[in-house]
């Protein structure tokens, strides 16, 4: 205590910007520079680069079709730059050219494009042969003409979208006045549904994210980039959810935990769509009726995860309808654009990446709803009725899951 009886003032230490700090903060950094510096200078690694051929590696990102032929679409991911010297279709040697160059450095990008006949319907196998004889071969079940950018095709791709994505989730909206009229314990009953729907979609994310992550070139780090995407965005959607605590409002809170889950089911959405959109590219998929019933089921789900957690507050029915449009196009129209990215420019790394961020997202929102559950006397998640509703939760995506085939 203090002479006047009152606690010492907070002794938190304090950062001294003198010229010590300054000397202990940059010291290793320029000690590294130097060691950096003279191990690029004396190359010590030479004599094994005289013995040992260099290490190539080249990722075929994308093969797509057009009049003139077959375009290969590649990326170097490994340490040392490789010329493309020759190339096989079907095991037959052809001419091409590489655009905008033969020879490919790290991190760089080339599509290689050869004027072969392809056949429509009929399987390809490409094969890429670096100067040191390195071989970069892969197969294309069914050759079929690329999508081009343009009008007619564009508008397709955006009905798709709205179809897998758009719509189901507004149907699923519909559900919010239901929502409103139902008692605490069985609003925790349909929350405790929600989180088993977030689950599966959060769980199906991370399985499709490292799925891409397997065409992701080596230097790019895919399994890596994954958990980039993931741990960010569980880390952004924590400081929001922390804001929101700290406002000590209802109202706010619970839009922003409604507009948290749009944006988890827009990234999945999104990286739907890119799967949708790379697929038909790749002439891969039939875009039957069935397929896109399919999706629409499977999503209308989507849009039940959004409204339940808003069902809690007491605000007008009137003053939510515009929070309720804007959260379900965050979560819909996502699909669109994933549908042209996809048929139109197809990366497995911002597959990767996309996928991987709507899961971190998608598992903290879950984290959310659940605390909110617990603060009311009927909301945990061991009793039985909210147990049955995580459950049934889960069992709607994975039976609606069967539906969507392809």
């Amino acid at each position: 205590m203090s002479a006047d009886g009152m606690p010492p003032a907070s002794t938190e230490d304090k950062t001294k910007f003198d010229s010590q700090f300054w000397v202990f903060g940059l010291v290793p950094l320029a000690l590294l520079g130097l060691a950096l510096f003279l191990f690029t200078s004396l190359n010590p690694t030479s004599a094994f680069q005289e013995q040992f051929p260099p290490v190539e590696e080249l990722t075929i990102e994308r093969i797509s079709f057009d009049s003139a032929g077959v375009h290969v679409a590649i990326v170097n991911g490994g340490p040392e730059p490789v010329t493309i010297a020759q190339v096989t279709v079907d095991e037959a040697v052809w001419n091409f050219d590489v655009d905008p160059n033969p020879t490919v450095d790290r991190l760089g990008r080339a599509t290689v494009n050869i004027p072969y006949p392809w056949v429509d319907g009929d399987p390809l196998a490409v094969a890429l042969i670096s100067s040191s004889g390195v071989i970069f071969a892969k197969d294309v079940g069914v050759a079929a003409l690329s999508p081009q950018v343009r009008g007619p095709l564009l508008g397709t791709f955006a009905l798709l979208g709205a179809y897998v994505g758009v719509i189901p989730v507004f149907i699923g909206l519909i559900w919010f006045p239901f929502l409103r009229r139902l008692s605490v314990r069985w609003l925790n009953f349909f929350l405790s549904l929600t989180i088993g729907l977030l689950l599966f979609i959060g769980v199906d994310s991370v399985e499709e994210a490292f799925e891409n992550a397997e065409g992701v070139a080596g230097a790019f780090q895919g399994v890596g980039l994954a958990a980039v995407g993931f741990i960010l965005a569980f880390l952004v959607i924590s400081v929001v959810d922390r804001w929101r605590r700290d406002q000590n409002q209802s109202g706010v809170a619970a839009l922003t935990l409604v507009y948290s889950v749009s944006v988890g089911i827009g990234l999945h959405n999104l990286g739907e769509g890119l799967a949708i959109g790379a697929a038909y590219a790749s002439g891969a998929i039939a875009l039957g009726s069935f397929l896109v019933i399919g999706f629409a089921v499977h999503n209308t789900t989507e849009g039940l995860a959004i409204a339940a957690p808003l069902a809690k507050g007491n605000r007008s029915f009137g003053s939510l309808v515009p929070h309720l449009f804007a959260a379900g196009m965050i979560a819909g129209v996502p699909a669109i654009f994933g549908t042209w990215l996809g048929g139109f420019a197809f990366s497995p790394i911002w597959s990767t990446l996309f996928l991987a961020i709507g899961a971190g997202a998608i598992f903290q929102v879950v984290w959310q709803i659940a605390r909110m559950m617990a603060e009311t006397k009927t909301g945990s998640l061991a009793t039985g009725l909210n147990a049955g509703g995580l459950a049934i939760g889960l069992l709607i995506m994975y039976g609606t899951g069967l539906l969507v085939t392809g």
